[in-house]
């Protein structure tokens, strides 16, 4: 897919023609009205069958769905030609293996054409470096779960330093947030007989020694908070039960999670636990002589420890000191870790924000760190290191990393021994470069790059800003070639939540299914995400949520205004907090949009927070429950939007029935209210998948040719390639 981010909390379009397409059976509890025989309007509890995941009536809804959409989008002409063509992106056995230095050895997760589940696999640095490296499998995860009868999709690994031989391996079944935890011996390549094994649930687990973790997961009633995340961490010792494991740190039910780590960095040996108050504020504590000492800083700051450094990343100004000084939101500040915890609030700025720029995020290396900053949402990167026996304040000095591309991301290539980055290198139509800095020579060495997977000739890339209804000026991004004579179907995509920055990437497949054929891609950065700071994220928080939805409405008035596109060729795309995005535009602003696909989305804000992770989102839209905050919030949730009269462009949900984070009844519920109400929306649900929408890379090029088809069809764009 095009880039949709999907994750709630702090995460990639197409068509037929809808008004002829069958209508689902009544085995499916829902029968479309007709102008003869009008229905009335669900009430909200008409509708709570469709919150029970694996419910009869629930699953039979989305089976009969599913078969009208595949049968009008799959019989599209150009539709198997697409999903073969996607599937070929994304199972190329020339894209970059994103390595993991793992001691003595890269480490990497692949998949292609014969493992569509997956290699856990690893191979030398040196062997790494060449055109076509020997790999080792460590686990083929479509192996493993044929063998043992499962839909294991990968979900990562924690290895013990130094060495990294003993790791811990998150399974999930069917791709959802919950896993199964299972420890792994490298050297043997095999499951740990009698090791550290967790059954399915959403569980935090980390090293503390080898004979040590700790675990959080779910004990049992009282052990979970409200959003369903662990609270309670405990210390578990190698062969003993779990049952036996001792309780070392405890959050809050009303939190959104809680647990322990052990920081190795730099040959420490700090154990930290956290309480994760919301998505904004946190709580830290060190263990020192056997008590919690609490971390003195904001709420809302984070931290972390590097070395013998504090770095605070600052969410509210915050003014402290002797003498005193105030420092703005959005600022990275250093400390001497020893000191501040005595007292002493000294710091430097190592990123101080602007109108125009904000933290990215930043990485530690074995000396240096490397501040990645947005400015205009293009990133740039500045090295800093301290001088040689320097204490003071002003021990950094930072250089500018000369590199200009739009989108950086840095990567220590392994911290704690090296101060060399892996630097990944891309635009919209620029395919990604992976560059070693080596930072002793100060020079980067392109070692690996992805093939051009579309026509990118006459492709240019553009940035404008819109003007929202309050006068803010709106960063979008179009991509498109640049000689057109008249307005084109267009794919507006966008985010606007958490304080996720949406940055220029390869878009391979938006070029492919759409860019090639004449299509126009859009990227835009409305206010709720992190692209200018803190101060951009607070614009669209709770009652201010609004601002998200006029800045969206206000980039598609501008590509009208324009003549990039018409408002009956615009189509809108969001994925999770995004798909909340464009259900909003489809009952707010119907008349700007020519189709709109809603993945994975959140849409029924009354009752979001009773819905698996949704209680850890209160901090982002408000507490329904609150009758002045769900005044705010009635006024744009989609479910209690929905109108009869409305004349509503062509619609497409997506969802999964194993997405444990939204919970997929959002998405049926809107589809059964629209058809309630008159209205024929098209709906797929994928039984397998979690909050990605797909287990594996066919499912993936499966749904994401369903949706550029809908697009292709319903705005006007040949399906056949040029």
């Amino acid at each position: 897919m095009a880039a949709s981010s999907s994750a709630c909390g702090p995460g990639s379009d197409a068509a037929a023609q809808r008004a002829t397409a069958p209508r689902p059976p009544p085995s499916a509890a829902v029968v479309a009205p007709t102008a003869a025989t009008p229905a009335a309007a669900p009430r909200d509890e008409d509708l709570l069958y469709l919150e029970e995941v694996n419910g009869e009536r629930a699953l039979a809804f989305a089976k009969a769905h599913d078969a009208v959409s595949e049968k009008e989008l799959t019989s599209a002409p150009g539709f198997r030609a697409l999903e073969e063509r996607l599937f070929r992106i994304y199972s190329s056995k020339d894209r970059i293996p994103a390595p993991s230095v793992q001691h003595d050895v890269v480490r990497n997760f692949w998949t292609d054409a014969d493992h569509p589940r997956g290699l856990w696999r690893q191979t030398t640095f040196a062997d790494y470096r060449k055109a076509a490296p020997t790999w080792t499998t460590l686990i083929d995860v479509d192996a493993l779960g044929k063998a043992e009868g499962e839909s294991f999709v990968y979900h990562g690994s924690s290895c013990l330093p130094p060495l990294r031989k003993k790791c811990l391996v998150r399974l999930s079944r069917g791709g959802g947030d919950a896993e199964i935890v299972r420890e792994y011996d490298v050297e043997k390549k095999a499951f740990v007989a009698g090791g550290f094994v967790l059954p399915e649930a959403k569980s935090r687990v980390a090293w503390k020694d080898e004979n040590t973790v700790f675990v959080g997961t779910d004990f049992g009633p009282g052990s979970l908070t409200k959003s369903g995340y662990p609270r309670i961490a405990k210390e578990w010792k190698r062969g003993t039960p779990l049952a036996s494991a001792s309780t070392v740190f405890e959050a809050k039910e009303s939190d959104v999670s809680g647990g322990c780590y052990r920081d190795f960095s730099h040959d420490q040996k700090r154990d930290v636990c956290y309480r994760s108050i919301d998505f904004e504020h946190s709580e830290q504590h060190l263990f020192r002589g056997g008590k919690l000492v609490r971390i003195d800083k904001p709420e809302d700051a984070d931290v972390d420890l590097w070395d013998d450094e504090i770095l605070l990343r600052l969410r509210s100004e915050w003014t402290v000191g002797t003498p005193r000084a105030t420092y703005p939101k959005g600022a990275l500040l250093a400390a001497k870790l020893e000191p501040f915890l005595r007292g002493e609030r000294t710091f430097q700025v190592l990123f101080m924000p602007t109108l125009r720029s904000s933290l990215a995020d930043f990485a530690g290396t074995k000396t240096r760190l490397y501040v990645n900053a947005l400015t205009d949402v293009k990133n740039e990167v500045t090295v800093f290191a301290r001088r040689p026996g320097d204490a003071s304040p002003k021990r950094w000095v930072g250089t500018p990393l000369d590199t200009k591309v739009a989108s950086i991301g840095v990567v220590p290539f392994e911290a704690d021994r090296s101060d060399d980055v892996w630097l990944w290198l891309e635009d919209f139509a620029v395919p990604t470069s992976l560059a070693l800095r080596a930072a002793a020579a100060k020079k980067e060495e392109v070692i690996k790059q992805n093939p051009a997977f579309f026509d990118a000739t006459g492709v240019q890339v553009t940035q404008h800003f819109a003007t929202s209804k309050d006068g803010t000026k709106i960063p979008y991004f179009e991509v498109a070639k640049g000689a057109r004579s008249a307005p084109a179907p267009t794919i507006l995509d966008a985010y606007g939540g958490f304080e996720i920055s949406i940055t220029p990437h390869y878009a391979a497949s938006a070029g492919a299914a759409w860019l090639e054929r004449g299509g126009v891609y859009v990227q835009a950065n409305l206010r709720g995400g992190g692209e200018y700071g803190p101060a951009w994220h607070e614009a669209a928080m709770k009652e201010k949520r609004q601002n998200a939805y006029d800045d969206m409405a206000a980039v598609a008035e501008d590509l009208v205004r324009r003549g990039v596109t018409t408002p009956k060729q615009l189509g809108i795309v969001g994925a999770s907090n995004g798909g909340l995005l464009t259900s909003v535009m489809l009952t707010q602003r119907p008349e700007m949009f020519g189709a709109v696909v809603s993945k994975v989305p959140l849409t029924d804000m009354r009752r979001y927070h009773q819905l698996l992770a949704g209680a850890s989102w209160m901090s982002e839209f408000g507490n329904p429950d609150d009758p002045k905050e769900w005044e705010a919030i009635a006024k744009y949730s989609p479910l209690h939007n929905v109108r009869r009269d409305a004349k509503y462009p062509p619609m497409f949900f997506t969802t999964s029935t194993k997405d444990d984070r939204v919970h997929p009844a959002h998405a049926r519920k809107m589809v059964a209210k629209l058809e309630a109400l008159g209205h024929q929306p098209l709906y797929y649900e994928n039984i397998e998948g979690g909050h990605g929408g797909a287990a594996d890379i066919k499912q993936r090029a499966y749904v994401d040719a369903l949706v550029y088809t809908f697009f292709a069809t319903r705005l006007g764009l040949p399906l056949a390639a040029r």
